[in-house]
């Protein structure tokens, strides 16, 4: 089996100076891995920071034009967000929302494509940066995939 189809590898590439390609793959169904990003029971068991964070404020209006806001907490009580829209959903194989972590952070626009791939799924996430050279994305969250439902 080739590496960058083997479960749980990851590849980023850079089409751009203004876009990052992560592609991931999961042994889970892509209705599980859609719901694992859209629905507060699972993401704040898999979308973590360094050992320690929790996420304790989930919200997610999933509907075009909807808003979400993840907030993480460190253990010495500090706090970070990200918020954004949903500009597209189209279950379980696309979506579409604009992602920004508040202050100077500029605005980027995700594109998610869940798709089967034989007996596994792959979920290729594609980020538009603002400005060419853009190096702030939270493109790595905290995603193994190990705590998507069924895997």
């Amino acid at each position: 089996m080739a590496t960058e189809h083997r479960v749980g590898a990851t590849t980023y590439t850079t089409p751009s100076d203004r876009e990052i390609l992560i592609t991931r793959v999961l042994a889970a169904p892509r209705q599980r891995v859609f719901e694992a990003w859209t629905d507060c029971e699972h993401v704040p068991h898999w979308m973590l920071g360094p050992e320690g964070w929790t996420m304790p404020i989930c919200q997610i209006d999933l509907r075009p034009g909807g808003a979400y806001r993840h907030v993480w907490r460190r253990p010495d009580g500090e706090e970070t967000e990200i918020r954004g829209v949903y500009k597209e959903i189209a279950p379980p194989e696309r979506l579409v929302c604009t992602e920004s972590w508040g202050g100077d952070s500029p605005e980027t626009l995700h594109t998610l494509l869940f798709f089967r791939e034989g007996r596994q799924n792959d979920r290729h996430g594609h980020a538009t940066l603002p400005v060419e050279g853009s190096t702030g994305c939270g493109a790595g969250h905290g995603d193994d995939g190990r705590h998507v439902p069924g895997v």
